[in-house]
């Protein structure tokens, strides 16, 4: 398998596909730009699609579909349908088995590892995927208890009826991470607060919500970066880490 550069899509409506890099040329500022991917604009939100996910991968990584009733699926990026910008991508219910009602809350990507005698390590590789809940449940498992995942997809955290996954990231295991809700509170702590669980555990409380507000957004703590806000109708704002 050729090692490539390639940009990942999924749109809302659940439509993927990889492009090559090549397909996005640099252009200088105030170019036009060139189509990424060709979208479904309807009559009314509801029947409109848009991209949802969308970073850069290569040909021999795996991706990490997890779920919001908290299952997970793998594929290799290669086995991603190869399609050029002006297509709207394969439908994702055609390269994954997922059961009814499952909607991709958070995609990871992880880079291929192999050792000296090529053998595939990528599973063994240090890291945690660190998950969050809409009530403010936070789990950490271990990268390695992800090793054989079923083309049907395994449990990647327990999840209480009426719950949803809100997002999934890759952590080293002494990252800081951050909470957001849709009422704009937040709150930041060490994941090392929240010990790795296995695959089925449901998780920990992470943060106390009041009686209407729900979390939205998980992210990673960069000292270097900033955290950028955005609301519903448009307002937004970036604040230092400190």
């Amino acid at each position: 398998i050729a090692n490539e550069g390639v940009i990942i899509t999924l749109t809302h409506a659940g439509l993927l596909k990889r492009t090559n890099i090549s397909s996005y040329p640099s252009q200088r500022r105030g170019g036009r730009g060139v189509i990424g991917m060709a979208t479904r604009e309807g009559d009314s939100p509801e029947d409109s699609d848009f991209i949802e996910h969308l970073f850069t991968a290569s040909t021999q990584d795996y991706l990490m579909f997890f779920t919001n009733s908290g299952r997970v699926y793998t594929e290799r990026v290669h086995e991603i349908p190869d399609m050029g910008g002006a297509a709207k991508g394969r439908s994702i219910a055609n390269l994954l088995e997922l059961r009814a009602d499952e909607k991709v809350a958070a995609l990871i990507r992880v880079e291929s590892k192999t050792g000296p005698n090529r053998e595939d390590q990528t599973w063994q590789q240090p890291g945690y995927v660190f998950f969050a809940t809409q009530p403010g449940t936070v789990k950490e498992t271990a990268l390695e208890d992800f090793a054989n995942v079923r083309k049907g997809g395994i449990i990647a955290i327990g999840v209480d009826p009426g719950d949803t996954v809100i997002d999934a990231k890759l952590t080293s295991g002494q990252n800081e991470v951050i909470l957001i809700t849709k009422g704009g509170m937040s709150i930041r702590f060490s994941e090392e607060q929240a010990r790795p669980m296995g695959r089925p555990a449901t998780g920990v409380k992470g943060i106390e919500l009041d009686r209407d507000d729900a979390v939205v957004a998980l992210a990673i703590l960069d000292p270097n970066a900033q955290l950028l806000v955005a609301g519903s109708n448009g307002i937004g704002k970036r604040t230092p880490f400190d």
